[in-house]
């Protein structure tokens, strides 16, 4: 149990562009009641993408150890990323929470964190606690090698496709609903790329659909790509699809959210300690942020990250 929420000083960074600008909508009203709860704290909004991440960085560096995240899943990311990334203290001495004002929220379905604002304040006032592992990636990116973080799901090939679609048409997914018709449109504009896998002595090469790596379980607005995911057993869960034809894809839409893709016989799932996609040219992406291409290598750190969750979560 870690310090109760009105004790702390929060460090609490808002993306107002959340879930269509609905995040500095109700930002106000929930100032009220954070402050109504005597809790103290200190705000700082973002203005563009990846900006989170330096907020996060800084607020440590300057002396916080309690972050908050007011957004969707592309804020948490960004904000523990700059958890992870900064070399102050260890990551597990920095308490994170998510206030979820995003479009998929799917990172909080893992564990059970709540939607509603009265259930989410109750909650984070009871200052129930839990650790979780976080997923790295390392890639090239013009040269340079970069290393990210993800707590939810990196995704390659089609996943990736999906995403970079979105970004470059400034979609707004306003409920799973539309995620899934974007999901679907992309369908015909995909051309399947060969690539090679590495993990546990193993070596696959195919002509992959997709490619999912899962710390939780959830992604695309609830679907389930990696249902075996635990997010605290210290292994990455894998979910590779080869060579699906469109209508098998159609078919199995139902697969993606009862948690049965590993069922079909073209679907794999394995849980793996690291990870290499070593052709090059395959997209990736992690916790729904387009990052560039493969080749890639992906590993895990346990229980790096400290967060606020309900007192019956049990991932």
């Amino acid at each position: 149990m870690g310090m109760k929420g009105t004790t702390a000083n929060w460090y609490i960074i808002i993306n107002p562009a959340a879930s269509g600008g609905k995040a500095a909508k109700v930002w106000p009203t929930i100032e009220q009641e954070l402050s109504a709860a005597k809790v103290e704290f200190t705000t700082a909004f973002t203005t563009q993408s990846r900006e989170a991440t330096q907020l996060a960085r800084k607020a440590i560096e300057q002396g916080y150890r309690h972050l908050m995240a007011v957004g969707g899943d592309g804020t948490n990311n960004e904000v523990i990323n700059g958890i992870l990334q900064q070399t102050t203290v260890p990551s597990v001495e920095i308490l994170y929470c998510l206030l979820p004002v995003g479009t998929g929220n799917d990172w909080i379905k893992t564990h059970g964190i709540p939607r509603s604002r009265k259930a989410w304040l109750e909650m984070f006032l009871a200052g129930s606690e839990s650790q979780q592992d976080i997923g790295w990636v390392e890639f090239e990116q013009e040269g340079e090698k970069q290393r990210h973080y993800f707590a939810n799901v990196a995704g390659l090939a089609y996943d990736a496709f999906v995403v970079h679609y979105v970004e470059a048409v400034k979609t707004r997914l306003a409920n799973k609903l539309v995620y899934l018709w974007v999901v679907l449109r992309c369908l015909w504009r995909y051309q399947l790329q060969k690539a090679r896998i590495l993990f546990n002595d193993q070596k696959v090469e195919d002509f992959f659909y997709t490619i999912n790596i899962g710390i939780c379980r959830y992604s695309g607005g609830g679907m389930q790509f990696v249902p075996h995911a635990d997010p605290t057993d210290g292994l990455l869960a894998l979910t590779y699809a080869g060579q699906l034809k469109k209508w098998q894809v159609i078919l199995n839409t139902y697969r993606f959210y009862n948690g049965s893709v590993g069922a079909h016989p073209l679907v794999h799932t394995h849980q793996v300690e690291s990870l290499t996609v070593d052709t090059v040219g395959t997209l990736l992406e992690v916790d729904g942020e387009y990052l560039g291409q493969t080749p890639a290598q992906f590993g895990i750190i346990s229980k790096a990250l400290r967060f606020v969750c309900p007192v019956t979560s049990n991932p």
